[in-house]
This record gives structure tokens, C-alpha cells and sequence, in this order.
């Protein structure tokens, strides 16, 4: 990967030009505009010529032989009381999200949270995922009111408080009702 190259992110939406390489770590702007540092094994080149290099990594062998592992595991069973557990936290505290803040706006460290939680809420709608709470904090309640605005423009959200115990007023609930009829 070299500086100018367009790339898109292996498990994330996320896709950009590289600013700059150094070592294993790329820096990439973003087509939202922003900067976010990367791993190079968590990027791909995009462009019309492939090189095979790009496609298949080193260690290809290694990686299959992984996945293959992994599969044979069992599968558990729920556990009545389980089932009312959440199945998916996360965490906007953008020390969790970002590995610096030194050169961000207050402004961007609020649109990094808020792009997270939509990103994480349209996974969670996609993967069926019913329930899934979103650490925030308490602050100013700034986050929070984004929030808020966000999962109101979803029609099949509801959110509330979430556990008071475990989370104290730093948490935000969400639950997704999803279609059961084909």
C-alpha cells in the first residue's frame, strides 16, 4: 500500500484514500472526511488492476487453517434468565473508538460516537439482533440527545433507560422489533 491508493476497510463500511504509511499502521481520509488510522491487515486496495498480493495475503495457509478451527465449535443453549440479557453493548466513550484524541474537535469526537452507533444499530437491524445497549455516559447529556434523535428517525426502534444497576444513568437500551412474518 503506498500514499494515494484507494482502500476500503476489511470488516467495516468504511472506505478512503491513504494519506500516509507508516510501517503496518495506515492513515486514511475517509470519503466522510475523515482521518482514521488503520492496520494493514485490516485494509484492502480497491482499484481496477489487482495485484494478487493484494487479494491474497502472506499467510493464506495460516488463516484457513484458523477458520477451519473455529468452526467445530458447539453450539450452546439459552438459559431462560439469559434470554432477557442484552445481546450486544457498546461502548461510545471515544477512548474505547479512537487511539488518540489529541487532534480532535469536540465536534468530531461526537460525529465519530454518533457514526458508530448508527453503524452498530444497522448491524445489529441486519444481524437480528434484538436488543443492544449503548454505553455513553453521563456528561453534558450531549451524546445522549444525539442518540436520542438517531433512533428516532428508525420506525422499528425503541429506547430507554438502560439496567439502572449495572449501568447507572450512562446507558441507553435499545430494542429492535423485527419482522417475523416472511
Amino acid at each position: 500500500m503506498k500514499k494515494g491508493d484507494k482502500v476500503e476497510a476489511i470488516d467495516d463500511a468504511i472506505k478512503g484514500v491513504v494519506l500516509r504509511v507508516n510501517a503496518d499502521t495506515i492513515l486514511v481520509l475517509t470519503e466522510d472526511d475523515f482521518e482514521m488510522q488503520f492496520d494493514r491487515s485490516e485494509l484492502v486496495v480497491i482499484s481496477e488492476e489487482i495485484a494478487p498480493s493484494d487479494v491474497i495475503p502472506e499467510n493464506f495457509a495460516q488463516i484457513l487453517s484458523e477458520k477451519q478451527e473455529s468452526k467445530a465449535r458447539k453450539s450452546t443453549r439459552v438459559k431462560p434468565k439469559m434470554r432477557n440479557q442484552p445481546a450486544m453493548e457498546v461502548d461510545l466513550h471515544i477512548d474505547k473508538l479512537v487511539k488518540s484524541t489529541k487532534h480532535l474537535t469536540n465536534h468530531d469526537m461526537l460525529t465519530i460516537q454518533i457514526d458508530t452507533a448508527k453503524r452498530q444499530l444497522d448491524f445489529a437491524i441486519r444481524k437480528k439482533i434484538q436488543r443492544i445497549v449503548f454505553i455513553h455516559g453521563v456528561g453534558d447529556g450531549v451524546l445522549r440527545a444525539e442518540m436520542e434523535y438517531l433512533f428516532r428517525r428508525y420506525d422499528n426502534v425503541k429506547y430507554y433507560d438502560a439496567d439502572l444497576q449495572k449501568y447507572g444513568r450512562g446507558a441507553t437500551e435499545v430494542y429492535i422489533y423485527q419482522n417475523i412474518a416472511p
